[in-house]
């Protein structure tokens, strides 16, 4: 090889070397500053328990404070429009939920469009959904309550119009058990557990982590879980399919998502960090008490499953004709 070939190989390769180091200094120095967690519901809620159990461990891992800020409304749309209109430089998150993938269908004008302005990071965990009734209903089981549905005007109480939660009683109720029941949206799962904690409410459909303390002590009832299989942190309620309802299976998802644009130094941290941490023994343990699966994934593992959440929640939504009012 001429010496001018060789010497043009040899700087090509300096220079792949140095892109490689540099994308490597830059990856490793995100995040330089305090990065602002945005939870799409309130405090309380399967969101917002997931996002400051993964956002306090990031916090000494990755040496910032991930400060976590409830910004509830629409049915989780007023989070993901706040981080959709942030600057992308990998400084503010979003922790949302299935909602996510429900609002472009739901929603005539949901604020945002989910490709155009979001980029899907991580899957945190799923939980399955969780029927409860207030113990004064007299329920117990699904068919018992079912059968009030009919003779009686029942009300329940979900985080918002979009979550999944709200969808998998509006199929459960409006399509497969034909009764009418009036929904009722709150801002997230806390205020909807108090809601039937209180008898504003005679149901409540909700992911499980944050009604499982209750449901133990006897406060609110579990009816059913919208899982295949019975979950062990609640192992006396029945499944929908059990219950009546063979095939049935619903489940929510909580993930992390950046402005779409972020750096992608930033992205493939948050990604590696976060997968690191729920796959901890610690991590798994205190999901689990509460319910959750640990998920993780790559981002374009993640993207995949969002858009596949689209087009399955848009037939949902049109099969219930439910609405985001």
């Amino acid at each position: 090889m001429r010496a001018p070939a060789l010497l043009a190989v040899l700087c090509a390769a300096v220079m792949a070397a140095s892109r490689a180091d540099a994308q490597a200094v830059a990856q490793a120095s995100w995040p330089v500053k305090p990065v602002r967690v945005v939870v799409a519901f309130a405090p309380g809620g399967i969101a917002d328990v997931a996002a400051r159990l993964v956002a306090s461990r990031l916090s000494v891992s990755l040496g910032q404070p991930f400060v976590v800020e409830n910004r509830a409304g629409g049915g989780g749309n007023l989070g993901a429009v706040a981080v959709a209109r942030a600057a992308p430089d990998g400084y503010t998150v979003l922790a949302t939920t299935t909602s996510v993938a429900v609002n472009p269908s739901l929603s005539r004008n949901a604020g945002y469009e989910l490709e155009r302005d979001l980029l899907p990071v991580v899957n945190l965990a799923s939980s399955p959904n969780l029927i409860v009734v207030h113990p004064g209903t007299g329920a117990r089981n699904l068919k018992q309550l079912i059968e009030k549905a009919r003779g009686a005007k029942l009300n329940y109480g979900s985080a918002g119009a979009g979550t999944t939660p709200h969808l998998s009683a509006e199929y459960l109720f409006r399509i497969l058990a034909k009764v009418d029941v009036t929904h009722v949206p709150y801002k997230g799962a806390g205020p909807a557990i108090a809601a039937a904690l209180g008898g504003e409410v005679e149901i409540a459909s909700i992911a499980m982590p944050p009604a499982i303390v209750h449901v133990k002590a006897g406060r609110l009832i579990g009816i059913a879980v919208t899982s295949r299989q019975r979950v062990p942190s609640l192992p006396e309620v029945p499944t929908v399919d059990e219950s009546g309802f063979p095939g049935f299976e619903d489940y929510t998802w909580v993930g992390l998502f950046l402005p779409r644009g972020a750096p992608p130094e930033a992205v493939a941290r948050l990604n590696a960090e976060t997968r690191r941490l729920l796959a901890t023994e610690d991590m798994k343990s205190r999901l689990a008490a509460l319910g959750f699966e640990p998920a993780g994934g790559s981002p374009a593992e993640f993207s995949r499953y969002v858009a596949a959440e689209v087009r399955k929640w848009a037939r949902v939504v049109r099969d219930t004709g439910a609405r985001a009012d």
